[in-house]
Formats: structure tokens, C-alpha cells, sequence
């Protein structure tokens, strides 16, 4: 198994194929950091094709589906050797009132691939969850996703709830979704916006100090 094949799975979006090249990779001896990096690669260049209109969110969606089969594999093999290192903690969340997920899918893909720490805590997340697993984790960003109109202010109401709990200083808030734009997230509370899942990493990558 060569690294470039693991690479080419993720972009042609190969998902019934990929947990087998990946186990593969691990059996013949690869280090699994260097399987993730090999996985990595073909994210990166799935987002530059959606960045280059090349593909879609329907693209995105698949490689998010690859990636999360791949890791079903990868992770037991990274978390054997990668348990003293210090990761990054985010929470993903969709917002209380909506039920959707699939850009926080894709977001959390990317994350895991890029090397954080991920606590998702699925859709229609009251601020009660969100405070709770900030207090047990310890995460310093926390992403929400809110891709219906009347749930924004849920945003507002995760701002009001972490500052009750003296956390707001501890984490930085970025959310993203359809109705939303950097001026709406700011009145909201959040630190940041983020118009996809590929721009999210880049967002988020520059709030962790990456």
C-alpha cells in the first residue's frame, strides 16, 4: 500500500474502498501518522477543487463520509501512540431547534484530519450541553452550526450562557450557516464566522494559533 493510493481514495471520494487500504497501510507497518497525513492530502486537495468550483457540496459530503470510514480504522492506531500529546478541544454543535448537520459533519471531518480534538455534540444542542461539556473537556473553541433562521439567537443565548458560567474569556465562539454573515455572528456574541466547512478550518486554525 503507497501512500499516494490513500491520498487518491479520499479524492475520488472511494468510500466503500477506503477502510480497507487503510488497514492495509497500517498492517504492512505504516506509521498511522503518516496514513493520516497521506489522508490529509487528499482532503486538502478536496477542498481546493470546492474552492475551485471543481466540486460541490456534494463532493464535500462524500469526502466527509471517506474520511469518517477511514478513521474508524486510523484513530484506535493514532490514539496508542498520540495519548501525550496536547490537542486542541473543540466542541461541534449544531444550535437547539436545528436539525441539521451535514456542514458540521464535514467541518468535523476536516478537524479530525487536521489534528484537533473533537467533542460533537450532534443537532438541536440546548446551551446547557454546550456549557456542561466545556466544563468537562476543557475545550478552548466551540463551533456551532445554525442553518435556520430562527434558531440564530440560540448563538446569542450559548454567548449569555457561558459568560453566567464564567467561561466566555476561556473559549472563542465561532459558528457558521446559511443566514448568518460576520456582522450577524459578532451582534450575536461569536468571535468569528466561517461561510464553510473548508473556510471553518482556516478560521479555526488561526483561533487555535496554528
Amino acid at each position: 500500500m503507497d501512500y499516494p493510493k490513500l491520498t487518491e481514495l479520499i479524492i475520488e471520494l472511494e468510500v466503500d474502498d477506503i477502510q480497507a487500504a487503510v488497514k492495509e497501510a497500517l498492517d504492512e507497518g505504516k506509521p498511522p501518522f503518516e496514513v493520516l497525513d497521506a489522508l490529509t492530502k487528499g482532503m486538502d486537495e478536496v477542498g481546493r477543487r470546492y474552492e475551485e468550483k471543481e466540486y460541490y457540496l456534494t463532493e464535500l459530503v462524500l469526502a466527509g463520509e471517506t474520511m469518517k470510514e477511514a478513521f474508524q480504522i486510523l484513530q484506535p492506531a493514532l490514539a496508542a501512540i498520540d495519548s501525550s500529546e496536547v490537542k486542541t478541544k473543540i466542541i461541534l454543535a449544531t444550535v437547539k431547534g436545528d436539525n441539521h448537520d451535514i456542514g458540521k459533519n464535514i467541518l468535523g471531518s476536516l478537524l479530525l484530519s487536521s489534528g484537533f480534538e473533537l467533542h460533537d455534540l450532534g443537532m438541536d444542542t440546548d446551551e446547557k450541553a454546550i456549557v456542561d461539556k466545556v466544563k468537562e473537556t476543557g475545550a478552548s473553541i466551540i463551533a456551532l452550526s445554525s442553518l435556520l433562521t430562527m434558531t440564530v439567537e440560540q448563538i446569542k443565548i450559548v454567548h449569555e450562557a457561558l459568560k453566567a458560567a464564567g467561561l466566555r474569556d476561556k473559549v472563542k465562539l465561532i459558528v457558521g450557516g446559511a443566514p448568518l454573515s460576520m456582522e450577524l455572528a459578532k451582534k450575536l456574541g461569536a468571535d468569528d464566522f466561517a461561510a464553510d466547512a473548508v473556510d471553518g478550518v482556516k478560521h479555526i486554525k488561526e483561533l487555535a494559533g496554528q
